[in-house]
């Protein structure tokens, strides 16, 4: 457990320990979330991570992706498409 101290500001400082283990840095937000008589303190970046993974759940197998290898494949596509757009008026020869 760790004791941080409010300033007349309403400002804590968070002990290093905590903010190694949830990875933050000077500058990332974070997020309170309430729950009954306790109040939860994340990574708001985490938190929005695993927001969108959970959105994105079932996606794949709709979308035809049944593998690493597909997504690698998708990846290797998207990439070819994205040079192509961005060198196509470029002559490098």
């Amino acid at each position: 457990m760790e004791l941080a101290k409010i300033t007349s500001k309403g400002q804590i400082t968070v002990p290093k320990e905590i903010r190694d283990k949830l990875k933050l840095k000077t500058g990332d937000k974070v997020i309170f979330i309430e729950e009954g008589d306790k109040i939860i303190f994340a990574n708001s970046s985490i938190i929005a991570l695993k927001e969108i993974q959970k959105s994105m759940e079932g996606k794949a197998e709709i979308s035809g992706i049944k593998s690493e290898e597909d997504i690698n494949k998708l990846v290797h596509e998207v990439r070819e498409e994205l040079w192509e757009k961005r060198y196509a008026d470029n002559d490098f020869g």
